[in-house]
């Protein structure tokens, strides 16, 4: 069994059909009305969030504790790590204090690979640089499913800000290994040097892919991470790539509006288009508890994710 999450390259399609169908089975449970499990009882679960989170950290502690595990939220703010304590130091403080699993969060790309090697718990990537975030990509496929069914041929196109998006490149991983076709619509400047090893096609039109979608993600522009102009105004990039009432009259009836969180309204998606029926974003929230029940458990609950220790 594989002790750590780190990234969707990990999961085999067995894995993260293991992972989605599980995730379907404990999300009748969120619909009861008492919605904890006894299934970690006496584990403990570790937040460790180096960058500010709301989703993240408040998903990854409401699915442990429905799963009645013990849960400790470590904040870099306010803790020795301001004092110039290493990431090193901090997993040994957490391993001697017994913890089974570490939910990371942290501003350097490979921190969890890292942190992997140094504690005996499993830990759990929720989001490393501009490097992936296994479980966002696991909830945006479980949110798929749900709605369209077998991930098999359908086209999935990813618009936006990918070169700075750890989304994005999950996203690919995961539902290239599921069977569906991803698109990557950006403009140059905001795609990595690498991007043509990845398995997925590349365009720079999004008017031209809209019609073939069957979901489209937008991803927000992360201009914290930014530090030179990658495109020339936000309203010439909102014309160019922005989705809008126009553009969404392009899809066809059943396609789907993503969008992993947080949102600039008026920018990348337009508020009406945020707020329509085809828009699954307030369902992501949610399916994101049950996904990350799905993970804890399997990677806590002792069943078997297919593969050996690693």
């Amino acid at each position: 069994m594989k002790r750590h999450l780190i990234s969707a390259a990990d999961l085999s399609r067995d894995d993260a059909l293991l992972i989605l169908d599980t995730a379907d089975e404990l999300a009748k449970i969120s619909e009861r009305s008492i919605k904890k499990l006894p299934t970690l009882r006496g584990r403990t679960v570790v937040n460790l969030f180096f960058e500010d989170s709301t989703r993240t950290r408040i998903s990854f502690e409401a699915a442990a504790k429905r799963l009645s595990a013990d849960v400790i939220n470590f904040s870099a703010k306010g803790s020795s790590v301001s004092k110039g304590e290493s990431l090193k130091d901090t997993a040994l403080t957490l391993q001697a204090m017994g913890a089974d699993a570490v939910v990371i969060r942290h501003g350097a790309s490979g921190a969890p690979h890292r942190l992997a090697g140094w504690v005996r718990g499993s830990v759990v990537n929720a989001g490393d640089g501009t490097h992936e975030h296994p479980t966002q990509a696991l909830l945006d496929a479980f949110t798929m499913r749900r709605r369209l069914g077998s991930l098999d041929g359908r086209k999935v196109t990813v618009v936006g800000d990918v070169l700075h998006s750890r989304v994005a490149r999950s996203n690919v991983l995961l539902l290239s290994t599921l069977g569906a076709e991803v698109t990557l619509v950006a403009p140059p400047t905001l795609l990595p040097v690498n991007v043509d090893s990845w398995p997925c096609e590349i365009s720079y039109d999004l008017d031209a892919v809209l019609p073939k979608s069957d979901v489209v993600m937008m991803l927000r522009v992360q201009r914290e991470r930014m530090n030179a102009a990658f495109f020339p105004t936000e309203r010439e990039y909102s014309r160019r790539y922005g989705l809008d009432r126009d553009r969404v009259a392009k899809l066809h009836d059943d396609a789907l509006v993503m969008h992993p969180g947080p949102m600039n309204r008026g920018m990348e998606i337009a508020a009406e288009v945020a707020d329509s029926p085809r828009s699954t974003i307030v369902e992501q929230v949610a399916n994101g508890v049950t996904t990350r029940m799905a993970v804890l458990y399997l990677l806590l609950g002792g069943a078997n994710l297919g593969g050996e220790d690693q």
